[in-house]
């Protein structure tokens, strides 16, 4: 089993910034894609960006320009910095990540989500 640990939410005014970190651990053969998505109140889970293996990333129209994501094969870790933050940007945040435990098995794993709060 893959396991995600999220950190990095909170409560932030409108126009600040908050950088989020998703760190993979367990039975881990290799990570495809890493990507965090958002859920806000009443609406559908979205994806935010996600980025490959080899470092190709995909980013929400809403988020672009302003939301970067990176990660760390080494440590099997993802990041989310988001500057300039809005109240529309709202939401809990949760990562995921899909990729192999061994040559033949294959894992999708989700963190258990980080709640971003953007308010004055």
């Amino acid at each position: 089993q893959v396991q995600l640990v999220e950190s990095g939410g909170g409560l932030v005014q409108p126009g600040g910034s908050l950088r989020l970190s998703c760190a993979a651990s367990g039975s881990i053969f290799s990570i495809n894609v890493m990507a965090w998505y958002r859920q806000a109140p009443g609406k559908q889970r979205e994806l935010v960006n996600s980025i490959t293996d080899t470092g190709s990333t995909d980013y929400a129209d809403s988020v672009k320009g302003r939301f970067t994501i990176s990660r760390d094969n080494a440590k099997n870790t993802v990041y989310l910095q988001m500057n300039s933050l809005k109240p529309e940007d709202t939401a809990a945040y949760y990562c995921n990540a899909r990729g192999r435990t061994g040559r033949y098995t294959t894992f999708d794993s989700w963190g258990q989500g980080t709640q971003v709060t953007v308010s004055s």
